[in-house]
């Protein structure tokens, strides 16, 4: 077996799934988690089944989870050389309003936070064994300030997780990215923004190989990619 292996998180659909099939392009190994399970063993076995790409269902927000997609990712391939943190979730419910709490509040701060860190935390030491690169989701949304919003407040926090671990790298040979999109065509979007112009995931995936595929001296801090015509306060 050749080629460098790559971790997804949130890989069974959107931004993870299209950077699966073009890190497969690129001759890229694949250790794919999510967690659904279904289809997350589609695209594996599109992506040439177990030799080359696994499938290993997982929740971020579960340590005990996470750690075992590390020990699996290390028995499958020996090793991981990069890992693509970008399990999330989206909820558009505003910060202020009253009434009760959005459910859907806990599991986005927890996906998108936690999840986040457990999953830098967890992968790392096999990222310092290859001296190798750790890829984080962000968001335009955690580089603006846009009013009342939780998810925004979340991709912040990851904007900050990343520049920490940067700086806790330094001497380690980890190169650590993070990449910030604008509105992608994905999921939900919050009311109002239905008409505005979006990015396909692939956009997204190709900036993700852009920072792994760098020569090994040159580390990309950080990518913002906007579709365009995109207001640069959104």
């Amino acid at each position: 077996m050749h080629g460098p292996v790559l971790l997804i998180t949130g890989a069974s659909t959107g931004i993870g799934a299209a950077t699966a099939r073009l890190a497969a392009a690129y001759g890229y190994r694949l250790v794919l988690s999510a967690r659904s399970p279904a289809p997350l063993r589609s695209l594996a076995e599109e992506l040439g089944g177990p030799s080359r790409t696994v499938a290993v269902p997982c929740d971020v927000t579960d340590d005990a989870q996470v750690a075992a997609l590390a020990e699996r990712a290390a028995g499958a391939f020996g090793g991981v050389d990069a890992v693509f943190a970008n399990a999330g979730v989206f909820a558009s419910a505003p910060l202020l309003g009253g009434g009760a709490i959005p459910g859907e509040w806990r599991e986005m701060v927890l996906t998108n936070v936690y999840g986040t860190a457990v999953t830098a935390h967890a992968l790392w030491p096999l990222l310092a064994a290859s001296r190798g690169h750790l890829v984080l989701t962000g968001s335009v949304a955690g580089r603006v300030t846009v009013p009342g919003s939780l998810y925004s407040a979340t991709k912040w926090a990851v904007a900050a997780l990343a520049a920490s671990l940067r700086a806790a790298a330094v001497g380690s040979g980890v190169r650590v990215t993070a990449v910030h999109p604008g509105l992608v065509e994905a999921g939900g979007r919050s009311p109002g923004r239905e008409a505005e112009p979006a990015l396909a995931p692939g956009d997204v995936a190709r900036a993700v190989l852009f920072a792994l595929t760098q020569p090994e001296g040159v580390d990309v801090n950080e990518l913002v990619v906007r579709p365009a015509g995109q207001d640069a306060a959104r």
